[in-house]
């Protein structure tokens, strides 16, 4: 049988392992994530859109990455304080991973493999999103620039129902 995003477990930054298929029936957003990224702010966004969608079947899950300029260098409890502290996170925060290379968490393998780059399955950046449907399909990966706002309006016309 092929291999789905409901087949992958992680661990919580609390140390928690929790199956994908936790999720199954909701629409979910895996983002890579960094504390110490330009690209940091985008939780605050993040956060917004889990807000207003979660109600609706959305369900956005973190996983913090030190592979790019080590800019997620902090342990579980500091990753942790400094999402809640600075940005008020309240969605899925998972242990620290490397999302690229021979050591990669199997989800991101697969999510790679599912959904390619530009010019490679590689994550380029922090902040790179990958969108699984309500089937536990990925569906689209959205580039680390790419902000949640706009995230949401592809959200709002092809995949959450009002």
């Amino acid at each position: 049988m092929k291999t789905q995003f409901y087949d992958f477990k992680a661990k919580t930054l609390q140390g928690k392992e929790i199956g994908m298929d936790t999720y199954k029936g909701k629409t979910v957003l895996v983002v890579n994530t960094a504390s110490k990224c330009g690209l940091t702010p985008q939780y605050e966004g993040l956060e917004a859109l889990y807000r207003k969608h979660k109600d609706d079947g959305l369900v956005i899950l973190g996983f913090p990455s030190n592979q790019f300029a080590n800019q997620e260098p902090g342990d579980e409890k500091s990753i942790a304080e400094g999402c809640l502290i600075n940005y008020g996170v309240t969605f899925p925060m998972f242990s620290k991973i490397d999302v690229n290379g021979p050591d990669a968490h199997p989800l991101y393998k697969f999510l790679r493999s599912e959904l390619s780059g530009v010019f490679s399955d590689k994550i380029k950046w922090n902040f790179t999103k990958f969108l699984i449907d309500s089937e536990g399909r990925p569906v689209k990966r959205f580039s680390p620039t790419t902000k949640p706002g706009k995230i949401e309006e592809y959200l709002e016309k092809k995949i959450l129902k009002k």
